[in-house]
């Protein structure tokens, strides 16, 4: 597992082998645009540091001899640079600026969402108060602008606008989290994306901090059992024949349909189709939405408002 988190997590800090022409993009979403903050509430602020203690960190990092709870993370960041490379990423954080990357605007952290452990996604779309008003089968008459979504003239396109979508959220390791849309629903990512993304082959910084071997260590919610796991099932050719699951299709197995759930085979490697997370888990953005929405997920229990049961009920409602 270890193995694996040093082979992905090099994102944070890469520097070309050719030139060191250090890229600092994957670093502004833990540590700041100008290296201010101290990434997941942990770290020493980088711009308080000079370029010796830079490289001398990043060298520490390297060997294992230096850091804390970030160390574990840290040494997968720094394991394809050279000295040569550590010296360009720290001339880089002590001369270049990133704000071009990093986001410009001030968190506007709602007032619940402070004080509680988890945020409710739906609890301004669904205000009751709003559902009533937006309401319109109490209505005698429904004027065209009542009808249209963007409640403005149909006929005219001067005051038709939409909202601005908000992406701007905490650092890693400073945000809350929210509460799942729906039971089992993939959980949306509460803190910045800013430098993370997009996932590649050889950059997924999300296994750094959300592998379980570190995830406690890191403050951070560890990834599921599920996406150790291949469900899918095994598919091989035999002369002209489709195998599936040890069966001929159109034969012993009329179409894929009639497997179930195929044998599960669990890893103690991140699955290759789990690897790129932002296809499931989405930045989640602050906007007014257009209608109020009236969806009441049922959960079951309060506990899986904010974990996933997927693994234990797979099969259920399956015959």
């Amino acid at each position: 597992m270890k193995k694996l988190i040093t082979k992905v997590a090099l994102g944070a800090l890469l520097v070309t082998s050719g030139s060191y022409a250090a890229n600092l993009a994957g670093c502004v979403g833990c540590h700041g645009a100008d290296f201010e903050k101290e990434a997941m509430g942990k770290s020493k602020v980088v711009k308080d540091m000079t370029k010796d203690e830079i490289i001398k960190a990043l060298k520490g990092y390297k060997d294992g001899s230096y850091g804390g709870a970030m160390k574990t993370l840290m040494k997968g960041q720094v394991a394809s640079l050279d000295d040569a490379g550590i010296e360009a990423v720290a001339a880089a954080i002590k001369g270049a600026k990133t704000k071009a990357t990093a986001p410009k605007s001030k968190e506007e952290t709602p007032a619940t969402e402070k004080k509680a452990s988890h945020f409710d996604l739906n609890a301004n779309a669904s205000d009751k108060k709003r559902i009533d008003t937006e309401e319109l089968s109490h209505k005698k008459t429904v004027t065209e602008e009542e009808l249209g979504l963007r409640k403005t003239n149909l006929y005219n396109e001067d005051d038709a606008q939409g909202n601005k979508t908000d992406y701007s959220r905490p650092a890693p390791g400073a945000s809350t989290k929210f509460e799942r849309a729906y039971r089992d629903a993939p959980p949306m990512i509460p803190h910045s994306v800013e430098g993370l993304l997009p996932i590649t082959i050889s950059n997924n910084q999300c296994v750094s901090c959300h592998m379980p071997a570190v995830a406690k260590s890191m403050g951070a919610t560890p990834i599921s059992e599920t996406h150790f796991t291949n469900y899918r099932p095994d598919v091989s050719m035999k002369g002209n024949d489709v195998i599936k699951e040890g069966k001929i299709v159109g034969k012993e197995l009329a179409n894929s349909s009639d497997i179930l759930i195929a044998k599960a085979k669990k890893s103690d490697k991140l699955y290759a189709g789990r690897f790129n997370c932002s296809q499931c888990h989405a930045p989640q953005s602050k906007t007014k939405t257009d209608v109020a929405n009236t969806f009441r997920p049922d959960f079951g229990n309060d506990t899986q408002k904010a974990h996933s049961n997927l693994l234990n009920t797979i099969n259920e409602g399956v015959k």
